[in-house]
């Protein structure tokens, strides 16, 4: 009769063990506490619950980029979002690309028909920038090797996709505010220079 006492307050002690064991897991695991409420603020998805806050939630966010101009042709859509003076005598100039031509797209007319830009592959190396006023055409700056000083699109861009791009140029005289940006067939882009970007 021991034996079996033992046995059974042996089982009875193992369950109250396994027991606690699990209420103390589940309230460790729970919510509620100070510490949830603040990784909640930092999950990607806490901008989709609504607490009538959104206005403030949504200027958290990066903002969007002005769009200085934009073209499209053949189902391409280029956007301009900025184009600043540098200090080091040249002009970056930055946008982004959306493919909605339903096909895959390589941007290979957009690397210019230069030998030397033949090893730019997809990029955006034969874009320049005209100077109406001062009747000239700006290049995309290139190093040595003759690698532009721009983006280059690897692995093409899928139909439904955007991606950003930037490309560097001489910068025109000081009193020209005013150029157009021209890449491969799309029509010419009027843009305003802006100082110290």
């Amino acid at each position: 009769m021991n034996i079996r006492r033992t046995t059974k307050g042996r089982t009875v002690l193992t369950a109250v063990a396994i027991t606690t064991g699990l209420v103390l897991t589940v309230a460790g695991c729970g919510g509620g506490g100070d510490d949830d409420k603040g990784s909640d603020k930092n999950t990607s998805s806490s901008p989709a619950q609504s607490d009538g806050n959104d206005d403030g939630r949504q200027s958290e966010a990066p903002p969007a980029k002005e769009i200085l101009a934009e073209v499209k042709a053949g189902g391409l859509t280029l956007a301009v979002t900025s184009a600043g003076r540098d200090e080091g005598g040249f002009v970056t100039v930055k946008g982004t690309v959306t493919n909605g031509s339903g096909k895959s797209w390589v941007a290979a007319d957009w690397r210019g028909d230069e030998r030397e830009l033949a090893g730019n592959g997809g990029s955006i190396a034969g874009a320049s920038l005209v100077d109406q006023a001062g009747k000239k055409k700006y290049l995309v700056l290139r190093d040595t090797e003759g690698r532009c000083l721009c983006t280059r699109f690897t692995g093409g861009l899928q139909s439904g996709e955007t991606t950003e791009w930037f490309a560097q140029f001489p910068a025109p005289p000081e009193d020209t505010t005013k150029v157009s940006f021209q890449v491969g067939s799309m029509p010419p882009a009027a843009v305003e220079i802006s100082e110290g970007e």
